[in-house]
């Protein structure tokens, strides 16, 4: 994609910051604002950005944006993810120091969260505005690179779909690119299959929360069934079969990798995760993902959980835990088609498409990155995304990256550089060649001397949805 000229000459750009922090401007988009701080000197010991601007947007969402004093043309717009409600220019702090010290401007907007914290409807929208805002300040970037985390990797996303030419390459970090409905559905999947399974004859409301009581009700059910049940071996086989559904990674945080056929030590490791209290997480976003496409948008009736946990990679674990368990699983599963009951919202569903989802076409190069061992946006949501890309074409602008950690989010500074450094690298190049390969990766980080890294070569498996694509 050809660079678009700037409108301001970079010493015209110094100019301007400088007067803005002087006589202390508004820098707000459509209403006034608090004035930038002072342009910062070589002593100073705060961050190397010479101006912050700050604004608010028409719906009331506010934006922020750092720029160097020597800034190097490049503007990379941060979307962040569930949950924040400030607006964010950087995934940590250290990231965006390091990108300040490189030259790079950033922005980011908070979105318009007055309705849910599930702000697709409005997240392009607003981060799109953003990009006007700053330019009114600043003059048009030479390039302009999205980057986006967790539920900013699939707003994300979304930029690099339908941005209209205002994006010329994208950075996705441990996104949720299989979208709404998907996240739903398997997430359901498995809290159905803890009340159903642990909790027998109680009443658990899993769809359609009117408040946030309702949710911690359940969630609280859940997570006490869950934790009485890893006591047995008929309880810790029922837990490896939500888990399953529930895409839950058998590698928890501090601990080492259970080796291929530790059956109790994969299980022990999922059930670290329902600890960490993985499900109050999942009831909170539904909440706020029912909130905003106006109802439930998953179902569960007539799906067949044999099928399901068929296309599982996690089905060996769970088939060797009822065998040591001395339970039926044919019969487990049986019972959870025939009580499969949930019928989604259609209209909710439709809205979750339209605001939420992801992977129908690319309009610019995107590279995602995903930690291997991910508890909350699960790996193999990247699998799931590749084909919907690759369904619509565009398989030759789409990169795939992984790093061998657990958790979520959790990369380095290092390996977070050294993967934007590889989206503009295709961009300027107009090609990827080795530059978004794993061994290419890992020696750019590794470079940089900050943090380390640990990208590998790796195949998510399949997602475990057992809906059609």
């Amino acid at each position: 994609m050809a660079l678009r000229p700037r409108v301001t000459h970079r010493t015209g750009f110094r100019a301007l910051v400088a007067l803005a922090a002087t006589a202390a401007l508004s820098l707000s988009a459509t209403s006034s604002a608090p004035a930038a701080p002072p342009v910062a000197t070589s002593a100073s010991p705060v961050t190397p950005a010479a101006g912050r601007l700050t604004g608010t947007l028409p719906d009331g969402a506010t934006w922020i944006a750092d720029v160097p004093e020597d800034w190097n043309g490049t503007l990379v717009l941060f979307s962040h993810g569930f949950g924040i409600t400030e607006a964010k220019n950087a995934p940590t702090e250290a990231v965006r120091l390091r990108l300040l010290e490189e030259g790079y401007a950033l922005a980011g907007s908070s979105y318009d969260t007055s309705r849910s914290l599930w702000a697709l409807e409005s997240a392009r929208r607003d981060q799109l505005a953003t990009l006007d805002a700053v330019a009114a300040k600043t003059g048009e970037p030479e390039r302009t690179l999205s980057m986006g985390e967790s539920m900013g990797g699939l707003v994300n996303a979304q930029l690099a779909r339908d941005a209209g030419g205002r994006i010329d390459g994208a950075l996705g970090l441990c996104g949720l690119v299989a979208g709404a409905n998907d996240l739903e559905n398997y997430q359901l999947d498995a809290e159905y299959t803890i009340a159903r399974l642990l909790l027998p004859g109680t009443p658990v409301k899993l769809v359609d929360f009117g408040s946030q009581a309702e949710v911690t009700a359940t969630t609280q059910q859940l997570s006490a069934a869950v934790t009485a049940a890893q006591r047995t071996p008929e309880g810790r086989a029922r837990i490896a079969l939500a888990a399953a559904f529930l895409n839950l990674p058998a590698w928890a945080p501090g601990k080492e990798r259970p080796a291929p056929g530790d059956w109790a030590g994969q299980q022990a490791q999922q059930y670290e995760w329902f600890a960490q209290g993985i499900l109050a997480f999942v009831g909170s976003g539904r909440y706020a993902i029912e909130q905003a496409v106006g109802g439930n948008n998953s179902g569960n009736k007539g799906v067949d959980y044999a099928r399901v946990l068929a296309g599982s990679t996690h089905a060996p674990l769970v088939r060797a835990l009822y065998r040591q368990a001395g339970l039926d699983l044919r019969t487990d599963l049986r019972t959870l088609t025939k009580d499969a009951t949930i019928t989604a919202d259609p209209d909710a569903v439709r809205t979750a498409e339209r605001t939420s989802s992801a992977g129908q076409g690319l309009a610019v190069p995107l590279l995602d990155i995903h930690t291997t061992a991910d508890n909350l946006v699960p790996v193999e949501q990247e699998n799931r995304f590749a084909d919907r890309v690759r369904a619509s074409g565009d398989r030759a602008l789409l990169r795939q990256a992984y790093v061998e950690r657990q958790g979520h989010c959790t990369f380095t500074t290092a390996e977070t550089v050294a993967a934007l450094r590889a989206v503009e690298h295709r961009v300027a190049a107009g090609r990827w060649g080795a530059a978004a390969t794993p061994g290419a990766l890992q020696r750019a980080a590794l470079e940089l001397g900050l943090d380390g890294a640990a990208y590998v070569r790796y195949s998510p498996a399949e997602l475990t949805v057992g809906r059609p694509r």
